[in-house]
């Protein structure tokens, strides 16, 4: 079958599947609201969950980085793109997050890719959760290292796989807080049963950072966790975008001269790194906006009790509602949308066959009264 043939085959089946992705051009988001065809809509769909993409310090920061720096890095942090910003922001999250390095990544996605493809060799084997990312299980399954996956948040599945002996190093690979389902994973029993098993721990926390834990340091610092390998990102709590590694001299050392992901990639803007470094302000100060999140959680969770569709087990600021197949997730996100509210149904590959969903995201960017709309578009649409 040639490439052209293998398209159109593809592409076929994905229509006929219902999974078909369409990105549809925004027009105007404030996270608490879009606008797309000149229509507006309470949004639910934002993972901007502090709502600091939009919060004025963190705008007027970017702002003056971009007059004082430039818009672009202009080259690789190997060459001359790693400005002092770039330094003050390293430190300051490793200070932060009680590690002595931190390393900057252009995203999430990179730095996952960069820290797995750089450790992992042919005599080495990596452990991760079922339901880890797809950055994570991507990097993890094109490596030279075997990979084996443990039942989803259950160190006991974890155990009995690091009990199999191993010439090499082991890697555990496991999520903060979960993108899909929104639940958290036991990470002081994940990290209790990695140490067991002399490996290294992984904990991607890209949805915990900024709004769980003291000063919303993220789901490792509040289950008193320090994995080897930390990675947050800057896209969901920071509300702007971008990653960092976080770990020990010698292992940022090695990261910086081996990872190329790292040397041949243009660092990120340094008017970023100012927009990031306001943003950790708000964040270290932003008990207010986490407990308006966490109010907003729990008034949405006792209002969709009563709903048909599965709810998820889920504290975060991500609520899935498990519909079923591709067609009914659909038809039900259209439903909100024509009651004004904007959600996103997430279909297979991204979640298991026959687990379409509304993934549903709240925000400190929202009102009670946008929560109380929701829940009355969603029993319209049961009833």
């Amino acid at each position: 079958m040639g490439w052209s043939q293998r398209i159109d085959h593809a592409l076929a089946a994905r229509r006929a599947a219902d999974g078909w992705r369409q990105r549809r051009p925004i027009e105007h988001n404030n996270v608490r609201e879009i606008t797309l065809d000149g229509q507006r809509y309470r949004h639910f769909s934002s993972n901007d969950y502090l709502g600091l993409s939009q919060h004025p310090a963190v705008i007027a920061a970017w702002q003056q980085g971009a007059a004082e720096a430039g818009a672009g890095a202009g080259a690789s942090g190997h060459v001359t793109g790693y400005s002092r910003h770039h330094a003050k922001l390293e430190e300051q999250l490793a200070d932060w997050l009680g590690y002595s390095r931190a390393l900057l990544f252009i995203s999430g996605f990179a730095a996952n890719q960069a820290v797995i493809h750089l450790l992992a060799e042919k005599q080495d084997r990596i452990f991760a959760d079922k339901l880890a990312h797809a950055s994570l299980l991507d990097a993890a399954s094109h490596s030279p290292a075997s990979l084996r996956r443990f039942a989803h948040n259950q160190p006991a599945s974890l155990a009995k796989l690091l009990a199999t002996p191993s010439d090499g190093g082991t890697l555990v690979v496991t999520e903060g807080v979960f993108s899909m389902d929104g639940d958290s994973a036991p990470l002081a029993a994940i990290a209790e049963q990695t140490r067991h098993g002399n490996g290294w721990l992984l904990v991607d926390d890209a949805h915990g950072i900024g709004v769980t834990g003291a000063q919303g340091r993220g789901s490792c610092w509040q289950q008193q966790v320090k994995p080897e390998l930390l990675i947050v990102t800057f896209g969901k709590g920071f509300g702007v975008s971008g990653a960092a590694l976080l770990c020990d001299d010698a292992t940022a050392d090695y990261v910086e001269q081996f990872s190329r992901h790292l040397i041949y990639s243009t660092a990120m803007p340094p008017a970023q790194c100012y927009a990031l470094l306001a943003a950790l302000r708000q964040i270290q100060q932003g008990d207010a906006l986490r407990e308006r999140l966490h109010s907003h959680i729990a008034r949405f969770r006792a209002g969709a009790a009563d709903l048909p569709w599965q709810l998820v087990a889920s504290d975060s600021a991500i609520q899935p509602l498990i519909v079923g197949e591709n067609s009914a997730a659909l038809a039900l996100s259209q439903r909100l949308a024509q009651a004004g509210c904007w959600v996103s149904a997430i279909r297979p590959p991204t979640v298991p066959p026959g687990t379409a969903r509304l993934r549903i995201t709240l925000t400190a960017a929202h009102h009670t009264d946008d929560i109380d709309r929701l829940l009355e578009a969603l029993y319209d649409a049961a009833g």
